[in-house]
Parts: C-alpha cells; structure tokens; sequence
C-alpha cells in the first residue's frame, strides 16, 4: 500500500491443489505497506485431490481421469471465469492436455 492510502482493505487469497502425493506448495507473501490506515490479510488454502470427492464422482458413473477433470476445472473455474474467453479456452486445452494419463 503505497503512503498516503487511507481505508483501504486487501484481502489476499492463494489457493493451491495437489494432485499427487509428490506435489508441495509453498506460499510466501510479500506486504509492502507504506500507510498507516490500512487492512491486509492474507490467506493460503491448500487441498488435495480427495479420495472422496474421486470416490463420490466415480460412484456417478465416471472415470476416475473424467472425475480429476472435473475436480481440478471446478478449483480454476473462478479464474477461467475471469478471462476473456480465447484465453479461457486455451487455458481449459492446456489443463486437459497436462492432466491427460496423469490420473490412474
């Protein structure tokens, strides 16, 4: 927050997704706050591709790899969301294309 800011409030938000047992994640906020009138919070959600929600989807008729997809799609949907939709697009491709036999 540069000096001068006056009520501002941040919030900061990274989320994270394992989809192996050999993935990590390590977040390190970096907060520059030059004014005396603000509020920042940070905050770090991280999550694994859970046994149960493969297991519930799965359960509904579909492979496991399809279940994956639609698990890791539902975590980047905020963001694909945001995107103009060319960039949405080749984004959803670059997903597919990474998480392609990487289930199973």
């Amino acid at each position: 927050m540069y000096e001068g800011c006056e009520n501002v409030k941040s919030t900061v938000r990274c989320d994270a997704l394992l989809l192996d047992e050999e993935s990590r994640s390590d977040t390190y906020p970096t907060m520059e706050i030059d004014a005396p009138d603000v509020h920042i919070q940070h905050e770090a959600y991280v999550s694994k591709l859970g046994e149960d929600q493969l297991f519930y989807l799965m359960s509904r008729g579909l492979s496991e790899e399809a279940a994956a997809k639609m698990i890791v799609n539902g975590f980047v949907e905020p963001i694909v969301k945001e995107l103009p939709m060319e960039y949405a697009v080749e984004l959803n491709r670059l997903i597919e294309l990474q998480m392609e036999g990487a289930v199973g």
